[in-house]
């Protein structure tokens, strides 16, 4: 994470809602003899915070691994931009990238195999909730028999989540007519994920550190 403290003073549950609305993340753990491993998976964050539940494909060599609490990170990422030293309206500026990024860090476990088909349920719940009013999507529009045999293939998981540390980059380090110049020019030109969402932040109360 970013070491400036301006960056890094988002209270835990901000953070935490921002990885509870994202839903997907990267899932890292140390390999002893070679290059991290590091999965891409949707996750749902218990209400507390305290913990979030995912699943893994059994042929993904992260499942082969962790049989037993093994320290993981999860990475969830938000918006991201360039920042032209143009933006500006400033001398001596340098170019950068602003972003927004969570890390819950803790203990991943596999979960008993029974729990898996509640888990499914319960994140296909979570994320067909926001298509409504379609009617959501249930596994009771699958055969049992295919059901079965997708059950047969994942492992449910879950972090147990000790530490929360989140990046918002929103250039609160500089001053604040400086900063709005940059994300109306953000807006108009960025590029890289969801720039005109990272403008926003940049434009709001929150960007700056008195008001946090």
């Amino acid at each position: 994470m970013h070491p400036n403290p301006a960056f890094r003073s988002t209270a835990e549950e901000k953070n935490l809602a921002f990885a509870k609305e994202r839903g997907f993340g990267m899932l890292a753990i140390s390999a002893t003899d070679a290059a991290p491993m590091v999965s891409h998976v949707p996750f749902l964050l218990a209400e507390d915070g305290k913990t979030a539940d995912l699943h893994l494909v059994r042929s993904n060599p992260m499942a082969r691994s962790v049989k037993n609490a093994t320290p993981a990170r999860l990475v969830v990422s938000g918006p991201d931009s360039y920042v032209s030293p143009d933006w500006y309206n400033a001398d001596d500026q340098v170019p950068t990238w602003n972003y927004v990024a969570v890390h819950l860090i803790g203990q991943l476990s596999p979960l008993p195999q029974d729990d898996l088909p509640d888990l499914l349920d319960r994140l296909s719940a979570h994320f067909e909730a926001n298509l409504l009013p379609k009617p959501p999507w249930t596994r009771a529009k699958m055969s049992g028999d295919s059901f079965e045999r997708m059950l047969r293939m994942i492992v449910p998981y879950r972090l147990t989540i000790e530490d929360v540390q989140g990046t918002w980059k929103l250039g609160q380090n500089k001053p604040k007519d400086v900063r709005h110049a940059a994300a109306n020019q953000m807006a108009a030109y960025g590029f890289g994920s969801e720039a005109r969402e990272l403008a926003a932040l940049m434009q709001s109360p929150f960007a700056d550190p008195d008001t946090e």
